[in-house]
């Protein structure tokens, strides 16, 4: 097939608005069933590299690929000549020429995903690093659209730790109107502040509100409350004694009950008990697995606009 220039998705800044916007609304759509015969992939073929552990996004992604009509190779960590010493440079040279996108979970730099995507014949998704998650927050997006009909004016209370998710979700919702992000994290272990001033440029043009304390004290009325799971995957926290910090953050039925009729979000994986209650969890406001199966929808969506297949209507409002 040709080769068209392809587009790289290493950052949730990496899109322009509207490009957020159709790929979340296209999102959508797949999860609907509005565009199962879309098969955008055609001979196109699609490597997934994961050097850490993954259920959710890996699985997606690969049966994204197989669903659009894509061609599949999977990579172990082991698997590539970077463990003898081949530069990511020379990889990337190499996957280019046969591969059409890399999807690739490093959990290392943005860096690192940046030296696979100095090329323009293969696009690069980043499927988690240590810093960011994009795909997540496009996930989440999609699932708000689909439960609220919107995402303008739509508040979230997340609860946690600013990791790779936080970090993602925040630069995504900041640049919808209206929109207020309050997010709860532990001291010292908060969203960054280049991630929270990169947010405060988007909310100066949208209106939307992003706001950090290391407190569960008059917690804000939500449309949404939001965790993860405390020890994010691929990671380790120096502090041997982290969880005395971290307990008071845990999403349990007060949490909720401090926002009445608000839904709850999870990333998964979960540990209940930790960062949430069973009783929340597995309880009637919890969306959290259907949030898992927009991983997939979204996933869809995603790699089509990575081959430059923007389907005519996509982008509706």
């Amino acid at each position: 097939m040709s080769r068209p220039q392809r587009r790289h998705l290493i950052s949730i800044d990496d899109l322009g608005f509207e490009e957020m916007h159709r790929i979340v609304q296209r999102g959508a759509d797949f999860a609907a069933g509005r565009c199962e015969d879309a098969r955008p992939l055609h001979d196109a073929v699609v490597g997934v590299l994961f050097r850490k552990t993954s259920t959710r996004t890996r699985t997606a992604f690969s049966a994204g690929t197989l669903r659009l009509g894509g061609r599949l190779i999977t990579y172990g960590p082991a698997d590539l000549q970077e463990n003898t010493g081949e530069t990511v440079e020379d990889t990337a040279a190499v996957l280019s020429r046969m591969l059409d996108v890399l999807v690739a979970r490093t959990a290392g730099s943005e860096a690192e995903l940046r030296a696979f995507a100095a090329q323009q014949r293969m696009a690069v998704v980043n499927a988690m690093s240590a810093a960011e998650h994009p795909t997540q927050a496009l996930t989440d997006l999609t699932t708000l659209l689909g439960r609220f009909g919107r995402i303008e004016g739509l508040r979230v209370l997340y609860v946690g730790e600013g990791n790779n998710t936080a970090s993602a979700l925040t630069l995504a919702l900041s640049r919808y109107r209206g929109t207020e992000l309050h997010l709860r994290t532990p001291g010292g272990y908060g969203v960054e502040q280049h991630y929270l001033d990169r947010a405060a440029e988007h909310a100066a043009g949208s209106g939307a509100l992003v706001e950090q304390r290391h407190d569960m004290v008059d917690l804000p009325e939500a449309d949404v409350v939001y965790t993860t799971r405390w020890q994010t995957t691929g990671t380790t926290k120096p502090d041997p004694d982290w969880r005395i910090a971290f307990e008071p953050f845990r999403v349990d039925k007060a949490v909720m009950d401090a926002a009445p009729g608000a839904l709850f979000m999870h990333d998964l994986p979960a540990h209940r008990g930790d960062e949430v209650t069973a009783e929340v969890l597995d309880g009637p406001a919890s969306i959290a697995f259907a949030q898992a199966e927009n991983k997939y929808h979204s996933a869809r969506a995603v790699l089509e606009w990575c081959v430059g297949a923007d389907p005519a209507g996509a982008g509706r409002e």
